[in-house]
């Protein structure tokens, strides 16, 4: 099979080097670079990537995706699209290949969106892998690939294919709240780019437009995928409690886990609220109601935290402040074996140590 990488860039000169290296698997890589001012182009030239340059304003990603396609040639039988602050884990061609049957339209594969000290994040599945025709971008950001002749696509899940994601903390966000809000004036029906613009609207701090945005979603017919409408309810309840209300946040926190019990998140939300609020009893409760459930779901839904060592660390605080030291030094060091590098907890294990010895020679 000929599988062909295609991207968009702009000022990725430092990426360059590490995703050719990664895509080096592929038959051929197309990108269409949007206006660059550093030395992107050229490396990608000189590293053997086809590459066009082509502006896009005013500015939507789908559109710069469509026309990247584009470069694609027409015998290609797999498109890979990507972007270059990514990169595949070796033997990512013959995974692809294993899993790719003939009637094949996509193919889905694990996506780490965050890696941290080297380890995967947030990991769920993605589905930017197709055939070369029958599809289009769409959606001026967190733009997705739609059929264009409306058949119904036959997917593979393609085992062993794994692509990390390495952002540029430095790059800015400031282009997707305004490509949100296009997004949804042009789709108002779209159920999932209103779930994104009401936590955009809640990562830039406007509570009352998130509440509003995110009570539309939840309102809407379409919007019936559990896993999201609980973390639409989770958005809420966090711009309820940065406004004051620790109560009406509460009460979201609880919906949230009804729509959805099987997902940690909504359990350790509440439980940092209450944590917030001195709750002690209630923290305990909630980290392990979440610490139950032990298959994460590959969903983009699922955050780091609540797989982490923050429920542990969650509950190590609070047996400290209930009076019992041992069970606090028993979570600290469970925290700590999820983060070793993390200083705090290696601050809190040493002094729950020392808490608990006390504890036990007063009890001997």
């Amino acid at each position: 099979m000929k599988v062909i990488v295609y991207a968009i860039s702009k000022n990725e000169s430092a990426f360059v080097d590490r995703w050719m290296d990664s895509m080096s698997e592929s038959d051929g890589v197309y990108v269409l670079d949007t206006g660059s001012d550093d030395d992107t182009v050229e490396k990608l030239r000189s590293r053997g990537a086809h590459t066009e340059i082509g502006m896009v304003s005013p500015w939507r990603f789908d559109e710069a995706r469509n026309r990247s396609l584009a470069l694609v040639p027409d015998d290609a039988d797999i498109c890979v699209c990507t972007d270059l602050d990514e990169k595949f884990r070796p033997g990512w061609r013959a995974a692809l290949e294993r899993a790719w049957l003939p009637d094949t339209d996509r193919a889905t594969y694990e996506y780490a969106w965050s890696m941290t000290d080297g380890k995967p994040g947030t990991v769920f599945l993605y589905e930017k892998i197709h055939t070369r025709r029958g599809y289009k971008w769409t959606h001026p950001v967190h733009e997705v690939l739609e059929r264009t002749d409306g058949r119904t696509e036959n997917r593979v899940r393609a085992y062993g294919v794994f692509l990390e994601h390495h952002p540029d903390p430095n790059k800015s966000r400031a282009q997707y709240l305004p490509l949100l809000e296009l997004s949804v004036a042009e789709n108002p029906e779209d159920d999932r780019n209103m779930h994104y613009l009401g936590r955009e609207y809640m990562f830039r701090g406007r509570w009352d437009d998130c509440i509003r945005t995110l009570r539309r979603h939840l309102a809407m017919p379409n919007a019936v995928w559990k896993d999201e409408r609980a973390a639409s309810m989770r958005f809420i309840a966090h711009s309820l409690y940065m406004k004051g209300d620790a109560a009406g946040a509460r009460d979201e926190y609880l919906r949230a886990i009804a729509e959805a019990p099987h997902l940690r998140e909504p359990y350790v939300d509440l439980a940092e609220m209450l944590y917030s609020l001195g709750e002690w009893d209630g923290v305990l409760y909630f980290t392990a109601c979440a610490l139950k459930i032990a298959a994460r779901p590959e969903t983009y839904i699922c955050e780091e935290k609540a797989w982490g060592s923050l429920p542990h660390d969650l509950r190590s605080i609070a047996y400290f402040e209930t009076g019992r030291p041992q069970a606090a030094l028993k979570e600290a060091e469970r925290a700590l074996s999820l983060s070793p590098k993390d200083k705090r907890i290696a601050g809190n294990v040493e002094l729950l140590r020392a808490a608990a010895e006390r504890d036990v020679a007063k009890n001997t």
